[in-house]
């Protein structure tokens, strides 16, 4: 076998995924639905190693991604994991990042048609590895959801770039800046995912979708992935590092600490107070 193939899924050993590969489909699911499937540092990295191993294996002409349980695909970072890491050592988030983007690149770069399996709700970062795949079939009682600008961060690491591209300008302002939440129908309807289907009926479309890029060339698949993403790598590459930078330099910041401790503590945020607080006192 070289070195360049796919291996036996056993031999991988990952504690927070669920991947195998059969009839030439690599499934990936998110296995933390105690936390709604949020990304923690060793997700990320466990994330990575199945990207680069359904990429390399021939075997494998399809990637599905999705999520454990039926409450969340992904829920983006573990806001745990940020409160206790990086508000009191703010340069580490710059490490953490640079994972975050180098799994975020592998998938974009994978070479393979990808279907997002969307089985739950999809918030924050959740929306952006969706988008990452080529393809996002929804159970209908889903619905997707930004809300960093509810929550201390910046939704940089793909929204703002490709929202815009695949919904509008317009609608990409609705969804990050008033943080509703956007039904599946509603999502199907501004092009954000391909469908919208029964709870019953998500693994039968999935499964026809996957069998239908199955019966493709994968060369001829493989450049227009690569050419189809001219836009998005664009968009990716002018703004990335700079949300690095920002989100390092800022985790450290009022705003983020108080958003992500309201986060963890499971309260509202006063956020009429935190504009008043950050306001220059008057002279006398």
């Amino acid at each position: 076998m070289s070195k360049y193939s796919g291996k036996n899924t056993t031999m991988l050993k990952f504690k927070n995924l669920i991947y195998t590969k059969k009839n030439w489909r690599a499934t990936i699911k998110i296995n933390r639905p105690e936390v709604h499937n949020a990304l923690n540092f060793e997700t990320l990295r466990e994330l990575s190693k199945a990207f680069e191993d359904a990429s390399w294996d021939d075997d494998v002409a399809v990637v599905i991604l999705t999520g454990a349980g039926t409450k969340a695909f992904c829920t983006g970072a573990d806001m745990k994991e940020w409160s206790k890491d990086f508000l009191e050592h703010p340069s580490d988030f710059y490490k953490w990042m640079g994972v975050f983007i180098e799994t975020f690149e592998r998938l974009r770069n994978i070479g393979k048609p990808t279907i997002a399996r969307i089985n739950g709700m999809v918030v924050g970062g959740g929306n952006e590895l969706q988008m990452l795949c080529d393809l996002a079939i929804a159970a209908d009682d889903t619905f997707i959801q930004h809300v960093g600008v509810a929550r201390g961060s910046v939704p940089a690491a793909g929204a703002t770039q490709w929202l815009p591209i695949i919904v509008g300008d317009r609608r990409a302002r609705e969804i990050l800046l008033l943080c509703e939440p956007i039904p599946a129908k509603k999502a199907l309807e501004w092009g954000l995912i391909n469908r919208a289907v029964p709870r019953k009926d998500l693994d039968k479309a999935v499964h026809e979708m996957s069998e239908a890029l199955i019966n493709k060339l994968p060369e001829s698949t493989r450049y227009t992935k690569q050419q189809l993403n001219f836009w998005r790598d664009f968009s990716w590459s002018m703004t990335i590092g700079h949300l690095k930078d920002w989100l390092t330099v800022h985790t450290g910041s009022a705003e983020v600490r108080e958003g992500v401790q309201a986060f963890v503590e499971k309260r509202e945020i006063d956020y009429k107070k935190l504009r008043s607080s950050s306001r220059p006192k008057k002279k006398k």
